[in-house]
Order: C-alpha cells, then sequence, then structure tokens
C-alpha cells in the first residue's frame, strides 16, 4: 500500500553491522599476516565465518576494504586537532616536539592500516589513489604547521612555506616512522627523539649561545 513507511528492524540493522565488521576485521587481519595482494575474498570470507556473497554484500571487495581501512584512519588521525595546539606554540622548537610526539602517536596508533596500505601500492593500481587520498590530510596540516612556523621567524634564511612542509613531510610522514621503527627496529621513543632533532636542526636557525 503507497504511503507506507518502510519496515526498519533495529535488531537486522545491529546484526549487519557486526557482520560487516567482523569481515573488516577478518580481511585486515589476514592483510597484515599475508599482504594484500596474496588475499581473495573467499580467505576473507572463510576468516570471518561467513559466505563469499556475504562479504560482497556487507562490505564489498578487497579494495572496498582496503578504502574503508584507510579512510577510517585518515578520520581519527587527529590531524586538525594537531595543527590547532601548534598553533598554540610561541616558539618554534616547542613546535617542532609537539608534531614530532602528535604525528608518532598518530602513526603508532594507526600502525597496521598504514602497513596495510603500503602492500597493496605495488599490487593495485587504485591504491596509489587511496594513498593520496590518505595522505592529503596529512600534508594538509603540515603545511599549515609551516606556514605558522614562518611565521614565528625561526626558519634558516631561504626556507619557505613549500620547503618547510617537504621536510615536515620527510621527517614526520608515514615514511619515516614506518623506516626507523618498522625496518631499523627502533622503539617510537628513539624514532620521537631523533626525527624531534633531525627536524630541528633542518628547519630552524642555529639558536645563540651568547
Amino acid at each position: 500500500m503507497s504511503g507506507e513507511r518502510p519496515y526498519h528492524s533495529p535488531r537486522r540493522a545491529l546484526t549487519a553491522a557486526a557482520t560487516r565488521r567482523d569481515i573488516i576485521d577478518a580481511a585486515r587481519r589476514l592483510f597484515l599476516e599475508r599482504g594484500f595482494a596474496q588475499v581473495t575474498v573467499a580467505e576473507i570470507a572463510r576468516e570471518a565465518g561467513t559466505a563469499v556473497k556475504t562479504v560482497y554484500v556487507s562490505a564489498g571487495g578487497r579494495l572496498d576494504i582496503l578504502r574503508e581501512t584507510v579512510r577510517r584512519a585518515a578520520a581519527h588521525s587527529g590531524a586538525q586537532e594537531t595543527v590547532e595546539r601548534i598553533r598554540g606554540t610561541e616558539d618554534a622548537v616547542s613546535a617542532i616536539a609537539l608534531l614530532a610526539h602528535r604525528t608518532r602517536l598518530s602513526n603508532e596508533e594507526h600502525r597496521e592500516s598504514i602497513a596495510i596500505l603500503y602492500s597493496a601500492l605495488p599490487v593495485h593500481e587504485a591504491a596509489e589513489a587511496l594513498w593520496d587520498e590518505g595522505t592529503s590530510l596529512y600534508t594538509s596540516a603540515l603545511r599549515e604547521i609551516a606556514s605558522h612556523l614562518k611565521g614565528l621567524g625561526a626558519l634558516k634564511t631561504g626556507m619557505t612555506v613549500e620547503r618547510c612542509a617537504d621536510v615536515l613531510w620527510f621527517c614526520f610522514g608515514l615514511g619515516a616512522w614506518r623506516t626507523l621503527v618498522d625496518d631499523c627496529g627502533w622503539s617510537w621513543d628513539q624514532a620521537e627523539k631523533e626525527l624531534t632533532t633531525v627536524a630541528t636542526k633542518m628547519l630552524l636557525k642555529e639558536l645563540s649561545t651568547g
């Protein structure tokens, strides 16, 4: 009969949400264990204890799950909060130290999502677009922070906002943390301390000792 409201079952909606969550969690585990290229939808279904059709209906294919993983991490990166906190600093040394700590926390929290994205980059053409999408907020925040550092008047002569942002990405971007922690086996504390020192030396005028 026209005009009737569609039936909505809260219990069914909760069940569907739980199924989707289980599928995405199962996929993440497999992606981490084997790498994105080595995991099939059938294996995701088996790991989640459901049917292949259910995986597609609830969460989509592998790329859809990867996209969900990247977008979730980006949305909870805390990038804008980091910018706001750093804008409240009054000296560049403190600003860089705070940036190091905040990016360390974000990379540490989303370490698994970052590892999954890295594993997909060489094997799926759409992964590069997801990389650009996932890092755009990150790099935009670094440009704002570079502008703040420039405004403090502490950058080396000739250091533009654009070059400063590039250096910040070099020191505090995804690759910096991954290289030191995952590839070199450093602790997060060691990496934070060293990257803070490197960024400070690369960007700031030498402090007067007189």
